[in-house]
């Protein structure tokens, strides 16, 4: 039986230890066996983040209900917020945010651009009165990294303003210094850095951001804040929480202690170098810009005279290795390399083997070999 590699950016492949105790016998979540769990997992958490001054919540939801909670504890119907898009997830926090009847501003700009932090301060200058400013880190349909710390630095001069950051794809692969940068609100997904399967968020929130709960007049109920803290206080949860997936999570957040997130963050550097270096060698084009390139994943441009989505099909179908499609007006013209949590120097080997040979079978000009000797050059260094 042919070994399969997930290679997407979401879901990412999930260490051999969190399965093995996610299979383990369920136990009751009001216990004091559980109540550790979720202890171990905040405490986790807030090293991951980086932060000692917000507080971590959990969320049984994908990383959109991360998302939705953001905007309807954060702001009152009317409020005026600032969202800066540059691919799909800015986007989907735009849709969010007017489903609650925000007043919403948008910075628009290609998916191959860089949000420009001067633009940010220009707007806040113009527009004392805006309530929010929205970023996406990691952008997962666009590959691209946005600079979150020199944009903290913007918003922390507007007392009235809260920083919320969309760091699903960024936690555990790139830096996200919650404290240091003046990050008021930052979220991620388990099936992303924390090496999970799909079904968890985690959002800190600093005590700037508790002052705009604080003024929040939107409707919530499951995603409201203020339930979950008050239930961490008693070291649970307000309503029954994805059991199973907190047990893992506990496990995973100790491997990546174990680890330890600078190395972590160095790890995902050299994956995602290697996968460029590779990826270019075979006469490739990248597809995000070389000033805002993420360790998340690496998008690539489908050759000319190439099916993408044959290429795509042909990787997992009859090589094994499932890779992404690229989305929206990208469909079919890009494909996706994730190298985003359990990953190691074996599995970009492998993924660059099987993208060669599924170019040769699809006619592709080029020297066989030469992507793999370009990853391997980053390796061995």
């Amino acid at each position: 039986m042919q070994k399969k590699y997930l290679m997407t950016p979401g879901p990412t492949p999930v260490p051999s230890e969190v399965l093995i105790t996610q299979a383990r016998p369920m136990i009751h979540h009001r216990t004091p066996e559980f109540d550790q769990v979720v202890r171990n997992c905040i405490e986790g958490l807030k090293y991951i983040f980086q932060t000692e001054q917000s507080d971590v919540l959990i969320f049984s939801c994908s990383g959109t209900g991360a998302m939705e909670s953001s905007i309807v504890n954060c702001f009152s119907a009317g409020d005026e917020i600032l969202i800066a898009i540059n691919g799909k997830f800015g986007q989907r926090m735009e849709l969010i945010a007017k489903a609650y009847g925000l007043k919403v501003s948008t910075l628009e700009y290609g998916w191959q651009e860089v949000v420009d932090p001067s633009d940010i301060a220009a707007h806040l200058e113009a527009n004392p009165q805006t309530r929010g400013v929205v970023v996406t880190q990691s952008e997962t349909s666009s590959g691209v990294l946005n600079d979150i710390e020199a944009i903290g630095k913007v918003v922390k001069n507007y007392e009235d303003c809260v920083f919320i950051v969309d760091s699903i794809t960024g936690i555990g692969a790139v830096e996200c210094k919650t404290d240091e940068w003046g990050l008021d609100v930052v979220m991620t997904g388990s099936q992303k850095g924390l090496m999970l399967p799909p079904g968890l968020a985690a959002v800190s929130i600093s005590p700037k951001a508790w002052r705009a709960y604080e003024r929040s007049a939107l409707p919530k109920f499951y995603f409201d804040w203020k339930k979950y803290l008050k239930s961490l206080a008693q070291d649970t949860t307000p309503f029954t929480p994805a059991v199973s997936l907190m047990i893992g999570l506990d496990v995973a957040l100790k491997l990546m202690r174990e680890e330890g997130i600078e190395k972590i963050i160095a790890r995902h550097a050299r994956l995602a170098e290697a996968t460029r270096k590779g990826v270019e060698a075979l006469g490739l084009e990248l597809f995000a810009p070389e000033e805002g390139r993420g360790n998340a994943v690496t998008p690539v441009w489908v050759p000319e005279g190439i099916d993408g989505k044959q290429l795509v099909k042909i990787m997992k179908g009859k090589h094994g290795v499932t890779i992404a499609g690229g989305q929206d007006d990208y469909a079919g013209r890009i494909f996706r390399i994730g190298h985003l949590g359990h990953f190691g120097d074996f599995d970009i080997i492998v993924t660059l083997s099987a993208l060669e040979m599924a170019l040769v079978e699809l006619g592709y000009d080029f020297e066989p070999g030469r992507g793999v000797k370009a990853a391997e050059a980053v390796f061995m260094v």
